[in-house]
């Protein structure tokens, strides 16, 4: 049985490769991701940003 890590997608990026990263471990289209960050921003920011920024600096990169 192979072994899941997650990482950030070092192909599949936008910005910092976050959402290709969630995308490819979970097994689903990256824009699934996309949208939850924006729409998480969307009333004020922070609760969309902030987890992606904890998110780019905790994953490494692929």
């Amino acid at each position: 049985m192979a072994s899941r890590t997650l990482t950030r997608s070092s192909t599949d990026r936008v910005i910092a490769g976050v959402c290709g990263g969630l995308a490819n471990y979970f097994g689903v289209n990256p824009i699934v991701f996309r949208l939850l960050f924006v729409l998480l921003a969307l009333p004020g920011g922070a609760p969309g940003l902030l987890p992606y920024f904890i998110l780019w600096l905790i994953m490494p990169e692929r």
